[in-house]
């Protein structure tokens, strides 16, 4: 079967630039397919013939941009006999891989994006979270709106992203959708990955986070006094439901387990420690790193208390936890009925032990970092700051310390 490749040249008037002239595009169809490209050569449209095909005049301008042109339609044919003397398929797809070349390939962000989403998708329980897919979810739905916004496009060749682009997108999210530093950060993080993956497969040449820098502010973490908890612990609920959330609650103010690692607990996750004492033994969720964490008193006896609740024996948990959701929504309810005035959300149980149950009563800050699952000592020394009762103390020592010695001197006859 006989297949026609026709080769045309044209000004394509609709994308005139600002000086009015008109790019030269091709037209290349084969077997009435066809595709078109620019040749990204501009001129005055007077000085074009339609009949022709090519400029107008001799000048030395005239002349450059149809031996140009000329170079094309014989790489055209070129390509044409290549593909015969191979026996492959003249089709427009073959045509364009090899006029264009395979690394010369347009690549967009969002397919890119949007693959990266899928394969963490497909990982989900093995080496992602769930709360990660949601993360990169809302950070692939940002970076459409974010192109709407400034280009009117809905998405973009990665070879078109610079250093403005990423400034523009940090100053959309912290304007337009109001963010805070610390999630327009996490953001442009969550971005900045996706440019890393485009780097490590060299489908871009520079790196547009190469002048950029951000900083995540410290944020002060909110957590209970030793009165604050005892007024939960000593409250009478009316309803079950406070009653269940409480104790839940409590049970990570002294575990320290975060929510999804409380929910994920089972009967097996409690083995005898090193002491001889029952232990908690699990793998944080979030960081995969493990946790041991001795049964306190108060742990023990809420364990006890819903041993045998129709929903732990049904789901085969630990605990009959409700959604993180609902926690949070149930939780400002009890902070009112306490008389709390503290915005109370389940993350601050984390908190209240890294605090006020453990460093608080002088446990090692290297002991709670172990319990806590933190894979570095650092972000546990930031518990270590806020505790201005442990520091008051410990000057207290220090000061009585002084009192002493100033009394012995004294009596020595000096100062």
């Amino acid at each position: 079967m006989k297949v026609k490749v026709n080769l045309h040249f044209y000004a394509k008037s609709t994308k005139s630039n600002t000086k009015g002239q008109f790019p030269i595009y091709v037209r290349l169809t084969v077997n009435g397919i066809r595709t078109e490209f620019s040749t990204k050569k501009f001129i005055d449209p007077n000085r074009w013939s339609s009949e022709a095909c090519k400029m107008k005049g001799t000048t030395e301008e005239a002349r450059s941009i149809n031996g140009y042109l000329d170079i094309l339609k014989s790489k055209v044919l070129d390509i044409q006999m290549e593909l015969i003397h191979k026996n492959q398929e003249l089709s427009i797809d073959n045509f364009k891989e090899l006029l264009f070349g395979s690394d010369e390939k347009q690549r967009m962000l969002i397919p890119i994006f949007q693959d990266h989403n899928n394969k963490i998708k497909e990982l989900l329980g093995k080496e992602y979270a769930p709360g990660t897919l949601e993360r990169y979810n809302t950070s692939l739905k940002h970076t459409i709106e974010f192109m709407h916004w400034k280009y009117n496009v809905s998405d973009i060749d990665i070879t078109k992203i610079d250093h403005a682009f990423i400034t523009d997108y940090e100053f959309w999210l912290r304007s337009v959708r109001n963010c805070a530093n610390n999630t327009a950060v996490k953001y442009i993080k969550n971005f900045n990955k996706i440019i890393k993956i485009c780097l490590a497969n060299h489908w871009i040449d520079k790196n547009p986070f190469a002048n950029y820098k951000s900083k995540v502010k410290e944020v002060e973490r909110v957590y209970l006094t030793e009165d604050e908890i005892q007024s939960i612990m000593e409250k009478e609920f009316k309803t079950e439901r406070l009653s269940l959330v409480r104790d839940i609650f409590l049970f990570s103010c002294f575990t320290g387990l975060a929510y999804i690692d409380v929910k994920n607990l089972t009967k097996s996750h409690i083995s005898f420690g090193i002491d001889g004492e029952k232990w908690i033994f699990t793998h944080r969720q979030k960081t995969e790193s493990a946790s041991k964490i001795p049964i306190l008193p108060v742990t023990q006896m809420i364990i006890d208390k819903y041993e045998n609740h129709p929903q732990c024996y049904k789901e085969e948990k630990l605990l009959p936890i409700l959604s993180n959701q609902k926690m949070n929504a149930y939780l400002k309810e009890l902070a009112d009925i306490c008389n709390i005035d503290k915005e109370l959300t389940f993350h601050i149980a984390r908190h209240t032990f890294a605090t006020t149950v453990t460093l608080t009563n002088g446990v090692p800050i290297e002991s709670v970092s172990k319990m806590l699952g933190h894979k570095n000592l650092r972000t546990t020394q930031h518990y270590a700051k806020v505790l201005d009762k442990k520091v008051s103390e410990d000057m207290r020592i220090l000061r009585d310390k002084f009192v002493f010695q100033k009394i012995k001197l004294n009596k020595s006859g000096a100062l």
